[in-house]
């Protein structure tokens, strides 16, 4: 009778160690929402590194379009003169 008895409390004493080692609903909670918090994060980081990189392509493509202009200005410059008579300023 003692010695299952003395099993017994043994067994008892090893099953609420197993139990009380784990984390508690409050760290688990709070593990959670630092887990959700950080994807959060990483989102924000990622929506803004791609708005940045639009902008970035956005300037690019106002540029070349500037450049095409400006191209195409100097090109109809060149035909006005050549209409005219030619270049100015040889003598």
């Amino acid at each position: 009778m003692k010695k299952s008895i003395s099993i017994l409390a043994v067994a008892a004493l090893a099953t609420s160690m197993f139990v009380a080692c784990g984390p508690s609903k409050a760290e688990l909670e709070a593990k959670a929402k630092a887990q959700a918090d950080s994807i959060a994060e990483v989102a924000k980081a990622d929506s803004i590194a791609k708005a940045d990189e639009a902008m970035k392509a956005a300037e690019a493509a106002k540029a070349d379009s500037i450049a095409q202009v400006a191209k195409a200005d100097s090109l109809k410059k060149v035909e006005e003169e050549a209409a005219k008579g030619g270049k100015k300023g040889k003598k």
